[in-house]
């Protein structure tokens, strides 16, 4: 059984960030809930420097502005595994970004030890400790934690500091040490972004079908479902669900009769939000209409030019033991062929960037497009 701090009153936690300012390497992981809520809730903060292993209660502590400073602290790295979840932690309730960022799970695919390792596995491949995955499933908002709970917590960091000096040592024998690092940096940026309701219709499933004039609709309804989402701190999905927000945008319901027609909404949002829609949909301006979304994958030539990049960036990745995921997504693929088809303006794509620019560019140069 690990031996940790239950960190829950101010002074404490002073006492505790005062000690973590002379870490080099400070280990963190966050617990958290996130079911119906448009932003996750907080309710559990790890951290471990090697010598105090935390547990932070944030729903006891009263200001964590001290522990968020630490994040930025410039001499320290910041470890975490596959830590996408944690960052949007940080932004909503530090309002911050770790500086010297690795993630051990991009680590260990770089390091060619698997691509997308879960945390139990990569403590079984590295240190041959298994561990008890059965807390997975808590209710992290809920008091007293029990003890079960809290060593699980515990073990989250505490053998992620164990592991890392492997992962350290692979890397450098590689010379991939650095790349970890600037994925930590390309990870972070945007994140404390504030969400631009005028732009939220160009993340709904399937807008690429719509007309101009429909899609003039669609930014409404999308901005109006982002603000309520936002105000209520729902899940976008529990305001009204993508393909109803399709369905009002081509089918313009201009009375409760013609809402109450429509399959795409579920009777409860009709009942909630059908006279608030109706009267949206009835006020659109057409002055100015969204450009019909270009989606790439219709275009000609797109399967042919999609299979030849992949090819090419799936071989270099081979030669260099690099996980294609890694190297080259899907996403990064049409980030570059966009480019390419646009006569190469504006900003590179990510793949000719960074160290994946010195893998891939030349061989990706001759391909024919």
């Amino acid at each position: 059984m690990l031996v940790f701090q239950y960190i829950e009153d101010d002074a404490s936690l002073a006492a505790l960030v005062e000690q973590y300012q002379e870490a080099d390497l400070l280990v963190l992981d966050t617990e958290f809930v996130r079911t119906r809520t448009y932003y996750a809730r907080l309710g559990l903060i790890q951290a471990y420097d090697g010598k105090t292993l935390a547990l932070i209660d944030p729903l006891a502590v009263s200001n964590l502005e001290l522990f968020w400073q630490l994040l930025n602290k410039e001499s320290s790295v910041k470890l975490l595994h596959s830590c996408s979840e944690d960052l949007e932690v940080f932004a909503r309730y530090g309002q911050c970004q770790p500086t010297n960022l690795f993630d051990s799970q991009i680590a260990a695919g770089l390091a060619g030890m698997g691509h997308g390792l879960g945390y139990a596995k990569l403590v079984e491949q590295t240190l041959e400790v298994s561990l008890d995955k059965g807390e997975s499933r808590t209710d992290w908002l809920k008091r007293p934690l029990t003890e079960a709970q809290l060593n699980y917590a515990a073990n989250d960091v505490y053998y992620l500091y164990k592991l890392y000096p492997q992962l350290v040592d692979k890397l450098k024998e590689q010379g991939r040490l650095d790349w970890v690092y600037e994925e930590g940096v390309r990870m972070t940026q945007g994140r404390l972004d504030t969400p631009d309701p005028d732009l939220a219709y160009l993340k709904v499933k399937n807008a690429f079908q719509l007309t101009s004039n429909q899609l003039a609709v669609l930014r409404d309804l999308a901005k109006w479902r982002m603000q309520r989402a936002l105000q209520k701190d729902l899940a976008l999905g529990f305001v009204v669900k993508d393909h109803a927000l399709i369905g009002l945008a081509k089918k313009l319901p201009k009375t409760s009769n013609d809402l109450y027609k429509l399959t795409e909404l579920t009777e409860q949002e009709k009942r909630i939000h059908g006279k608030e829609l109706i009267k949206l949909i009835a006020n659109v301006s057409y002055d100015n209409p969204p450009k019909p979304l270009d989606v790439i994958a219709l275009k000609t030539g797109y399967k042919v030019a999609f299979k030849s990049i992949k090819n090419c960036i799936t071989e270099q990745a081979e030669a260099k033991e690099i996980p294609i995921e890694l190297l080259g997504s899907k996403k990064y693929i049409h980030e570059y062929l966009e480019w390419v088809w646009a006569n190469k303006q504006g900003d590179k794509p990510l793949i000719l960037t960074g160290w994946r620019e010195a893998i891939v560019a030349e061989a990706l140069a001759a391909l024919k497009l």
